[in-house]
C-alpha cells in the first residue's frame, strides 16, 4: 500500500524536473534574480526520459488504483479505509498537476512581461543591427527571459530570440546604448553571449 502513496508524489517530481529549465527563468523574473535562470538547462537533453517516467509512474499508479479489490470467501468486496492520499482524487490531482507542469513549456510564455521594443525609425548612421550567439538557451522561455532583460534598455528598436539558433539579432541606437551594455543585459540573465557580429 505504501507504493500507491509513493507513487503519485514520484510522478510530479518526474514532471516538475521535465520542464524545471524552462521554470527556472519564470521564477527568477518574479524573484528579480535573473541569473538563476540556466541553472538547470543541463536538465533540457533528459526532458524525453522524464516525461516518460512520469508516464510509466502516473499509469502504473492508476493500474494499482483501478485494478479489482480484494474480496473475501463469500464474494464481497472488502471495504478498507483508504487515506486520502491514496484515493482516485488524490490521483487525479497529481496527474492533473503533472499534466500542466509537462506542457509548462508550451505556455510559459504569459508569464513574461510584454518586451515592447521602441517602435520610433530611425534612419540615421547611428542605428545598428548585430547578432549575439548567445549559449545555454533550451526553451521558448529563454527566448522571452532575455528579451524581457534587452528591451529593458534605452534605444532597442528591435529583437529577435531565437533558442533554436542560439542567437539573437537586435537592433539599437548607438547614440543611446551600446554592444558592451547589451551583452551585460544578456549575461545577466544567466545565459552567455559567445559571438557577436555586426550585420
Amino acid at each position: 500500500m505504501k507504493l500507491n502513496f509513493s507513487l503519485p508524489n514520484l510522478g510530479i517530481l518526474t514532471a516538475f524536473a521535465s520542464s524545471l529549465c524552462c521554470i527556472m527563468p519564470v521564477l527568477a523574473i518574479v524573484a528579480g534574480t535573473s541569473g538563476l535562470a540556466s541553472t538547470f538547462s543541463w536538465l533540457e537533453p533528459a526532458r524525453p526520459f522524464f516525461i516518460g517516467a512520469t508516464v510509466l509512474v502516473l499509469g502504473f499508479a492508476w493500474y494499482q488504483q483501478l485494478k479489482p479489490k480484494p474480496i473475501d470467501d463469500c464474494g464481497c468486496h472488502i471495504e478498507q479505509k483508504t487515506p486520502f492520499m491514496q484515493t482516485k482524487a488524490f490521483l487525479s490531482g497529481i496527474t492533473i498537476v503533472s499534466a500542466l507542469l509537462l506542457s509548462f513549456p508550451s505556455y510559459a510564455h504569459v508569464f513574461f512581461p510584454k518586451s515592447e521594443s521602441q517602435t520610433v525609425v530611425n534612419t540615421s548612421a547611428a542605428v545598428e543591427k548585430v547578432e549575439f550567439k548567445i549559449d545555454g538557451m533550451t526553451c521558448e522561455s529563454c527566448e522571452h527571459h532575455v528579451a524581457s532583460e534587452v528591451t529593458k534598455l534605452t534605444g532597442i528598436f528591435g529583437a529577435t530570440i531565437s533558442y533554436p539558433n542560439g542567437n539573437a539579432v537586435i537592433t539599437y541606437d548607438k547614440n543611446q546604448t551600446n554592444l558592451d551594455s547589451i551583452t551585460t543585459a544578456i549575461n545577466s540573465t544567466g545565459y552567455t553571449v559567445t559571438k557577436t557580429t555586426i550585420q
